[in-house]
């Protein structure tokens, strides 16, 4: 790879932090004040299905959640910031040199996990806020303080649990492949995450949450004559205990092959009519019909392996550390600096997978129209943009850039036009 003065990349790291961040900054402020122009009339063609305080709710909800997104935006700059060209991750590792030698895999370790539980503080109340201020107030948040405590104890056990043997791998296989290490790291990260899936429906997400089998008779009935038409084998319909913590309902797959399961949250049974959540389980089949599932897999295997072979061509530049003020170097913090500073040039790129997603909810919506009725899917919809205070006038340009499902008037616009046709 091209050498480069240290002094021009870190010019061109601040060049990039500047304006992603100014242009995240600009996208919120553009939400909000989009959201405020629209927020006293409900759009036409939900006037006769939104009422006009439920349109407001959902305006003040966007505008409080950018709100707290700009506050989100400017700590995450600064926290970047303080972490390389102030010097945190070299005073992170040297803390470590002085218990650990930095040859070793542990030194490694300590320092990737070190920074990550700093980060986590860090956001720790940007994250309370949200919960317990943003989500209360529009009345969703069901979380208690001991349930957030446990959640996060469990989550933080789980990551050490996973991370840890995982990082040990990585690192040792970055120190042992020579110049293909990134390969075999790639090769390791997919069976990785393949193993996560495997395991989530049956041993991950029970520790989070409650399964208990779908007891209500004729909706069953309902739902295996869908899955027979569909021709999708599942595990098992579930139901999940989400209001334990949420009143924001939802439904999914989990898993693949054999142990695919389908799951209702409690709180979408008690406000969707049986029609209308066989509407919604004709969509999410629509995502495995259609395989989006693999499809976005493949993806992100393919987006890793090109990030790994780049990290490959930079971990032996010098440049590369001293240019984000890093003189102690080595594999971990290689790791470290490159996905902490890869999403600063690669902003700019947030459209095209949002497109792509928004592509993925039209096609799953097309099949739904095919195996379940349209217009059930639209009367389904509308509930669940009002339960869950979704604004039906985002900005354009931010919904672009952010939105993984289209805008609620293109979306239900195009299932009328189904149901008619």
């Amino acid at each position: 790879m091209e050498s480069f003065a240290p002094n021009a990349f870190t010019a061109a790291f601040l060049c990039a932090l500047a304006l992603a961040t100014l242009t995240r900054l600009w996208l919120a402020r553009r939400q909000i004040a989009h959201v405020m122009r629209n927020r006293d009339a409900v759009p036409g063609s939900f006037s006769e299905t939104i009422t006009l305080p439920a349109h407001q709710k959902a305006a003040d909800y966007s505008i409080s959640k950018s709100g707290l997104g700009i506050a989100d935006i400017l700590l995450g700059a600064a926290v970047l910031l303080m972490l390389t060209l102030g010097g945190g991750l070299e005073w992170v590792s040297q803390a470590w040199a002085r218990v650990l030698d930095p040859s070793d895999y542990w030194h490694g370790v300590a320092l990737v996990m070190s920074v990550i539980v700093l980060l986590s503080v860090i956001d720790l109340p940007l994250t309370l806020y949200r919960t317990f201020v943003v989500e209360a107030k529009f009345g969703f948040n069901r979380m208690t303080p001991a349930l957030f405590l446990a959640d996060l104890a469990k989550q933080t056990l789980l990551g050490l649990a996973l991370g840890v043997p995982l990082l040990l791998v990585v690192l040792w296989l970055m120190a042992r492949m020579g110049p293909m290490w990134w390969l075999y790291v790639w090769l390791a990260w997919m069976g990785f995450n393949l193993l996560v899936l495997m395991i989530y429906p049956t041993f991950i997400a029970p520790l989070f949450n409650k399964f208990t089998p779908l007891a209500d008779p004729a909706l069953a009935t309902r739902i295996e004559n869908l899955l027979e038409r569909c021709g999708f084998k599942a595990q098992g319909l579930f139901i999940m205990d989400g209001s334990k913590r949420s009143s924001h309902g939802n439904a999914y797959f989990s898993g693949f092959g054999a142990a695919k399961r389908i799951v209702l949250f409690d709180t979408l049974l008690t406000r969707l009519a049986p029609a209308e959540i066989e509407a919604v389980l004709a969509h999410e089949l629509g995502h495995f019909k259609r395989h989006h599932v693999w499809k976005r897999v493949a993806v992100l295997f393919a987006m890793s392996l090109g990030m790994l072979w780049i990290l490959g061509r930079l971990i032996g530049e010098a440049w590369f550390y001293q240019g984000l003020n890093v003189q102690s170097g080595g594999t971990a913090m290689a790791l470290l600096l490159f996905f902490l500073v890869v999403p600063v040039f690669t902003f700019f790129l947030q459209p095209l997978t949002s497109l792509y997603s928004r592509r993925h909810e039209f096609e799953a919506d097309a099949y739904a129209a095919l195996h379940a009725s349209p217009a059930d899917l639209v009367r389904a919809l509308v509930k669940l943009y009002q339960d869950n205070a979704a604004t039906l006038t985002p900005d354009p340009l931010h919904s672009a850039f952010y939105d993984s499902h289209p805008p609620a008037a293109t979306r239900i616009a195009r299932l009328q036009q189904m149901a008619t046709g």
